[in-house]
């Protein structure tokens, strides 16, 4: 089948599940965060995959927005010992970066095939 002939998938549905942008049925990662070489089901190429940083920052982002924010209510309600914050929130930071750091990379790279989005080139390049 040509790229053309697969019926369209939503990006931030093939994102967030991390189902291959191109047919929505293959697995994007061979490991927790390891891309696969290719689709199984249609063989789409994986290789222009490159979502860099941007996962890491937004999941830092909204990682820290709840953590903090969980960290100041129980500080202003409970008033517990640091070591209890430290029991509690450093663990509860891992969960939940690990928790959104996939699914944040496969919806990047779906966004990336969705756009068409590619390497910028000079003009006087060719």
């Amino acid at each position: 089948m040509a790229a053309d002939e697969y019926p369209p998938v939503n990006p931030y549905v093939a994102g967030l599940l991390g189902r291959c942008p191109r047919c929505g049925k293959g697995h994007l990662f061979r490991g927790f965060l390891a891309l696969a070489p290719s689709c199984e089901v249609c063989g789409l190429d994986l290789a222009f995959a490159d979502s860099g940083d941007g996962p890491a920052v937004f999941v830092m982002t909204i990682a820290g927005f709840i953590v903090v924010g969980a960290a100041l209510y129980v500080e202003v309600a409970y008033a517990p010992p640091y070591w209890v914050h430290g029991l509690i929130f450093l663990p509860l930071t891992v969960i939940v970066c690990a928790g959104l750091l996939r699914p944040a990379k496969s919806l990047l790279i779906a966004l990336q095939y969705f756009n068409k989005a590619e390497e910028g080139q000079r003009a006087d390049e060719g």
